[in-house]
C-alpha cells in the first residue's frame, strides 16, 4: 500500500508544472481553481454548457484529439448535453465511418449513427503522431488520468482538478522566463501541462473562435471552462446518478442506524449490562 501510495504521487507530481523556480525544482503549479456546477455532493452538470463544451471540442479540439470512448447517442443522456433524439442522429450524420464486409466482402463507408464512437481524426495513432510532430492524446478520460490540484486532504475534499487542469493548460500560455531555458522546436511554454513546461500544441483558443448557438460570448476563459465541463461529463457520465445513489445510500444507513439504536434501547431496558 505504501508502495502504490508513493507510485501514486510521483505520478500526481508530474501532472502539472510550476512557477519558474518551481519548475527548475521539478515540482508543479497547482491549477486555477474553477467552480463548476458539477462538484459537490449535490453538484450537477449544467446541460446548456455541455452543449456549449461539445460546440468547442468539435470544431477546436475535434480536429487533433480522438474520443475513442465516447459514443454519439451518450449526447442525448438526460444528465449530460441532452440534445434530441433528431440532433443526436444529425451530428453522427456528419461523419463516416468504415462497415462492412458487404455482400461482395468489399468494406464500405456509411454516415456514422448514434449507436458508433466518436469518429477519430486520425486513422490510428502513428498518423495522428505524424501529423502534429506529438501524439495529441484522447480525450476521453482527460480529466480522469490528470490531476490537478495535490494533497490528501486537498484532494478529498476538492476532488483531483481535473477539469481545472484543463481549463488551466487552455489558458496557460505564457511567455517562458528568463530561466526556462531552450523547448524544443516549435514548442510553447505552459506550466501547467504535465509533461511540460514545454508543449507542442499551439494556444488552441482565442476571442470569438467559435459563435455559440446560444449566443454567450465566446471568450478564451469561457470556451475553456465549457471544453473543460463537457471532458468532466465524458469522462463519468453517470456522475450525477451516482451521487443520487449515494446520497439515498447514506440516508437509509442513517435511518437504519438509528432504527437499530431504538431497538438496542428497548430491547435492553431495565436489564443492566
Amino acid at each position: 500500500m505504501k508502495k502504490t501510495t508513493v507510485i501514486l504521487g510521483l505520478a500526481l507530481g508530474m501532472a502539472v508544472m510550476g512557477g519558474p523556480a518551481a519548475l527548475a525544482a521539478g515540482k508543479v503549479e497547482p491549477a486555477i481553481n474553477i467552480d463548476f456546477s458539477f462538484e459537490g455532493p449535490f453538484g450537477k452538470f449544467d446541460r446548456a454548457q455541455l452543449q456549449r463544451g461539445f460546440q468547442v471540442y468539435k470544431e477546436v479540439c475535434a480536429a487533433c484529439h480522438s474520443m475513442n470512448y465516447v459514443h454519439y447517442r451518450a449526447l442525448g443522456e438526460e444528465n449530460g448535453p441532452g440534445f434530441t433524439e433528431e440532433e443526436v442522429r444529425a451530428i453522427a450524420a456528419q461523419y463516416e465511418v468504415q462497415d462492412g464486409p458487404d455482400s461482395s466482402g468489399e468494406m464500405f463507408m456509411r454516415p456514422a449513427l448514434p449507436s458508433d464512437r466518436f469518429v477519430a481524426p486520425f486513422p490510428n495513432k502513428e498518423a495522428a503522431t505524424a501529423a502534429n510532430g506529438a501524439y495529441p492524446v484522447d480525450l476521453s478520460l482527460i480529466t480522469k488520468a490528470r490531476a490537478g490540484f495535490h494533497g490528501t486532504i486537498k484532494q478529498f475534499f476538492e476532488g483531483i482538478g481535473g477539469p481545472e487542469y484543463v481549463y488551466s493548460v487552455l489558458t496557460g500560455y505564457q511567455e517562458p522566463p528568463a530561466d526556462a531555458g531552450e523547448g524544443p522546436a516549435g514548442s510553447n511554454y505552459n506550466p501547467y501541462f504535465a509533461n511540460g513546461p514545454w508543449i507542442a500544441m499551439a494556444p488552441p483558443l482565442m476571442e470569438g473562435l467559435v459563435e455559440y448557438a446560444d449566443g454567450t460570448p465566446a471568450t478564451e476563459d469561457q470556451m475553456a471552462r465549457d471544453v473543460a465541463a463537457f471532458l468532466a461529463w465524458a469522462a463519468e457520465p453517470t456522475m450525477v446518478e451516482r451521487k443520487e445513489t449515494g446520497l439515498r445510500v447514506m440516508l437509509f444507513l442513517f435511518i437504519l442506524a438509528g432504527l437499530l439504536y431504538a431497538s438496542y434501547k428497548k430491547m435492553w431496558k431495565g436489564i443492566a449490562h
